[in-house]
Parts: C-alpha cells; sequence; structure tokens
C-alpha cells in the first residue's frame, strides 16, 4: 500500500495514476469534504471534480494513521504546510521510502523539502519527484515524463519501476538538489511570464523570459550544489516550459491577474488553488543572499508581490538592466 498525504489536486492525480496501475493508495486530505467526496461519490469535490477515482483508492483525514502499513510515503502538500504535516505525520519505519512530490521551498528554513524529511526522520530513504507534469493530465492517463532523484540508485531505480506506467515515463537522477531546486524556481519565471502576458508584452517578451529565467534558476540551483545540465532536462527546462506556457499553469494565471491589478490572495481565494511560486520567491531571494547569487527576475516578482511595485514598472526595471555577455 502507497500512503499520499495530500488531497489537492496533484495528490489527488497521483492517487488516480497508481490506482489505475493496480496499486493500493491510501490518500490522506485535511478537508473532511474531499475525504467524504472520495468515498461517496468517488471524485474529490474541489480538485479534478469531474474525474472519476477508482476504487483502489482509500481516502482518510486521520493524519495519524495516514502512514500505517504503507510500503511507501508519498508527501504531496503545498510546502508552506510540509513541515508541519510531517511533523504531525505518524511513525514511519526506516526502511519505509519517504517521496517529495511537492515543488517549493520551507518557508521559515528555506529547505528543500527532502532536507525537511530528513531533518524529521534522519534515517528515512528519501526522495524527490519532480518534472512537467499538470495534475488533470497525468489523471486523464495522458503522456507524461518526470524525474525521480535519489542519491542512492538502487532507491531510484526501484521506484521508476514501482511508480512509472508506459504513460507515466520516469527518468531517474542523482541530483536531489537540481531536480528540487528547479521544479521551486520555475513556479516564479512562471508568475513573470504570466505578468508579462497580461501587460501584454507579446511572444518575444515571454521566450526572453523563459531563457533568462532559465539561466537565473541555474546560477542559483548550482550555487546550491546541483549540476547544471539538471536545469537542461525534465525537471529544470522541461517543467519551466510547460509552466510558463500551459493553460493549466495556475503560477501563470496568477501572474497574468497580477498584471491586471488584482492581488495574489484574492486570485487563491477565489481558486482554491494554491500558486507556490508566491511562497518560493522570499527562498530564492534568501538563498540568494546567502550564496552571493543576482536574482533579478526574482526580484521584481518580488517587488509586485510583497512591495505594491507595479507590474509594468517591474517589467520596465528588468528592460532597464545594463547590457552584458549572455554567458555572465
Amino acid at each position: 500500500m502507497i500512503a499520499i498525504v495530500g488531497g489537492g489536486s496533484w495528490g489527488t492525480a497521483l492517487g488516480v495514476h497508481l490506482a489505475r496501475a493496480g496499486t493500493t493508495v491510501r490518500l490522506w486530505a485535511r478537508e473532511p469534504e474531499v475525504v467524504q467526496g472520495l468515498r461517496d461519490a468517488r471524485r474529490n469535490p474541489w480538485y479534478l471534480a469531474d474525474v472519476e477515482v477508482p476504487p483502489g483508492i482509500e481516502a482518510t483525514n486521520d493524519l495519524g494513521e495516514a502512514a500505517r502499513g504503507a510500503s511507501l510515503v508519498v508527501m504531496v502538500v503545498p510546502s508552506e504546510f510540509f513541515a508541519p504535516t510531517l511533523a504531525a505525520l505518524g511513525p514511519v519505519g526506516d526502511d519505509v521510502p519517504i517521496l517529495s512530490a511537492t515543488k517549493g521551498f520551507d518557508p521559515e528554513r528555506h529547505l528543500r523539502m527532502s532536507e525537511v524529511i530528513a531533518a524529521r526522520f534522519p534515517r528515512a530513504r528519501v526522495a524527490a519527484l519532480s518534472g512537467p507534469t499538470f495534475a488533470r493530465e497525468v489523471a486523464l492517463g495522458l503522456p507524461t515524463a518526470a524525474v525521480i532523484a535519489a542519491r542512492d540508485d538502487t532507491l531510484a531505480a526501484g521506484l521508476q519501476r514501482r511508480l512509472g506506467t508506459r504513460e507515466f515515463r520516469l527518468y531517474a537522477s542523482r541530483d536531489v538538489i537540481g531536480v528540487e531546486s528547479g521544479g521551486a524556481l520555475k513556479n516564479v519565471m512562471a508568475i513573470a511570464t504570466g505578468i508579462a502576458d497580461g501587460l501584454g508584452l507579446g511572444e518575444n517578451a515571454r521566450a526572453a523570459l523563459i531563457t533568462r529565467g532559465l539561466a537565473e534558476m541555474t546560477r542559483l540551483a548550482v550555487a546550491l550544489g546541483a549540476q547544471s545540465a539538471t536545469l537542461a532536462g525534465l525537471a529544470g527546462l522541461g517543467d519551466l516550459v510547460l509552466t510558463c506556457t500551459g493553460r493549466l499553469s495556475r503560477n501563470r494565471a496568477l501572474g497574468v491577474e497580477l498584471a491586471r491589478g488584482r492581488s495574489a490572495a484574492a486570485v487563491e481565494r477565489e481558486t482554491r488553488m494554491i500558486a507556490e511560486g508566491a511562497r518560493t520567491v522570499r527562498s530564492a531571494l534568501a538563498l540568494a543572499r546567502r550564496t552571493g547569487v543576482t536574482l533579478p527576475i526574482c526580484q521584481e516578482v518580488g517587488a509586485v508581490l510583497f512591495d505594491a511595485k507595479a507590474p509594468a514598472a517591474a517589467l520596465a526595471t528588468l528592460l532597464e538592466r545594463p547590457p552584458r555577455r549572455e554567458d555572465h
């Protein structure tokens, strides 16, 4: 049995995928309405409500019971709730792998999710799942490729076989830092791209932001200990392109609404969806200060989100930066 901790769209999609492949899943959700809907109507009433949930999924809102008897625990809660949820999780055996499928940083300590897991369960076998994965398309069984990252090759290979299918193709990586950093930072770039799209700046501007965003992501990830090649792969460039251009991207959608003068809080209240980029930008800037890396796009997104800077002024600041070599 696989325990999935988190009943949002991504947790639900992973549960549907695994149950469809014949795996028994116990899915924990905080909201009683979600648990009741999964039990009675075989649908999540709040997230992916039109997707039928296979009978192999057992729903619970008892966090203490969520991981009991599981042979794998998959954490899929938003980054701001990751540490407290993990702290309240029941005992997990040292031989039970814990897989993070959350894309973000701890908002207080600016740790990657695998580091948060290691702090709570020091002897745990930890891995991370990331890549260009819109939840709805995974739930519908559409072709998807993602990355399983673990320092232990045996663990990564085992999770590849256990979680992957023909439609959900998994690649293995040892670069946990790069995979997690790419998955987190691309959300900030998607907000920036959404702002540009909302201001009607055109497709040239979007391409420029994606490309320079990748350079910015790579600078910080490498400073944290990642391999630059990882950021050119699925968890970096692949996820960046999807999140900056896809119509299902909540971070890009947030950027569009910011360009229209709305606040992040107002947008999230309407949709129940959390745009991780709005949380990640604080950690990105804190890590940039710690490592001495410059992140101009993150800086301007943060100014729009937290300093009431006008989106048009933020884009103007980026355009007014002095010329430099591309490989600088």
